[in-house]
Parts: C-alpha cells; sequence; structure tokens
C-alpha cells in the first residue's frame, strides 16, 4: 500500500500525509468527505491533528476520488479494533514480536502451532508485513505463557525481539479500580462459573 501512496503522491507530499493518516486510521473517503465508518471526520479536527491547513485535506479528497485506483481502495477502508492497548488493564498477556521480513511466514506459523500444542488461548492476533516497515505481530493471549513456552518461542527463528505486556498482578487493580466499576465483570463470571460447577 505505501508503494501505491508513493507512487500517487510523489509530487504531493502535503497531500501524502493526510492520504497515510487516513489509511493507517482506516478511514474511508467517501462522497467528498471522511468517515470513520459511518460517521463523518470534521476537516478542521483532521487537518489540525494531521499538521496541514485545511485546504491540503480538500484537495486530498478531491485527488482520491478522481483516480480511480485510489478512489477504489480508499472509499472501501475500516478501522480494525484491538486489544492489544486494554489486554493488561482486562489480565491478558500481550505478546509483542519483532520479525525478520524473509522468515516472517514460517515464524508465525511455528509460533501458532506452539501456542496451540501447549493449549495456550489466543484472545486475538494482529499483524503487519509491509514493504517499507519492519515486520510486527501481537498475539493477545488469555492468562500468562508459561516460562517454558517463552523459551522456545524465543527459540524459533525469525523473531528479532519479543517484548512480553503482562497485566497487572493485584487483581483489585484490574478493570475494577482502572474504570472506577466496584466489580471485575470477568471475575463475577468466574466466580459465578465455581459456583455453578462449571469447569
Amino acid at each position: 500500500m505505501m508503494l501505491i501512496l508513493e507512487e500517487y503522491f510523489k509530487n504531493y507530499p502535503a497531500r501524502r500525509k493526510v492520504a497515510e493518516f487516513l489509511f493507517e486510521n482506516g478511514l474511508s473517503v467517501k462522497n467528498g468527505k471522511i468517515y470513520l465508518r459511518n460517521a463523518e471526520v470534521p476537516i478542521s479536527e483532521l487537518s489540525r491533528v494531521v499538521g496541514v491547513n485545511r485546504k491540503i485535506v480538500y484537495h486530498t479528497i478531491e485527488y482520491i476520488e478522481k483516480t480511480a485506483p485510489l478512489k477504489l481502495i480508499f472509499e472501501r477502508l475500516q478501522p480494525f479494533p484491538s486489544f492489544v492497548n486494554v489486554a493488561p488493564i482486562m489480565g491478558w498477556e500481550v505478546l509483542e514480536l519483532e520479525l525478520e521480513k524473509e522468515l516472517y511466514a514460517p515464524a508465525i506459523s511455528a509460533l501458532l502451532v506452539l501456542l496451540s500444542s501447549n493449549k495456550i488461548p489466543i484472545m486475538e492476533i494482529f499483524s503487519k508485513n509491509l514493504t517499507h516497515e519492519e515486520p510486527v505481530a501481537y498475539v493477545v493471549i488469555d492468562g500468562t505463557i508459561p516460562v517454558e513456552v517463552f523459551v522456545r518461542i524465543k527459540e524459533i527463528p525469525g523473531f528479532k525481539r519479543l517484548i512480553l505486556h503482562t497485566p497487572e498482578k493485584r487483581k483489585e487493580n484490574l478493570v475494577c479500580s482502572y474504570c472506577e466499576v466496584r466489580y471485575c465483570p470477568k471475575r463475577v463470571l468466574l466466580e459465578r462459573a465455581k459456583v455453578s460447577g462449571l469447569p
């Protein structure tokens, strides 16, 4: 995608900045306006965040809509919600992985096999392997990764760097106090399951 933006916006650096922001945030362009799903995004606010004047944003929209390949892409963009940032609050671990580009596919495949064979519950996998960026993957896990599994992950060829984001260890500091809620929904469900004799 970055190659497409590079090609079409090579003579328009300010417009490219706007287009990259739209793409990275899943904002679509339709009928002369910018949308976050079905909600219209104010041009003035977008120009402030991107750091360009409103005229540049309007020119970018116009250029996208009159350029068929760009129009096809930008009218279909959607944001992708992710658990990565909220996972530690929920008591989940996040495995952040930086990968070698040439070993991306076999490394991800080996990781999934390893997690599956150790019955580690995966909540979400988010990964990017774009042309001009280093590949990265995030795996959200319900619970904690056993030390022996983490050591085996480090031995998989293709992983350059592993970061484990762990949840708050004191249960009272999870969602409950963070959101000023008096109970943790997850804990309540687990307690109900125990009372009901469910596994």
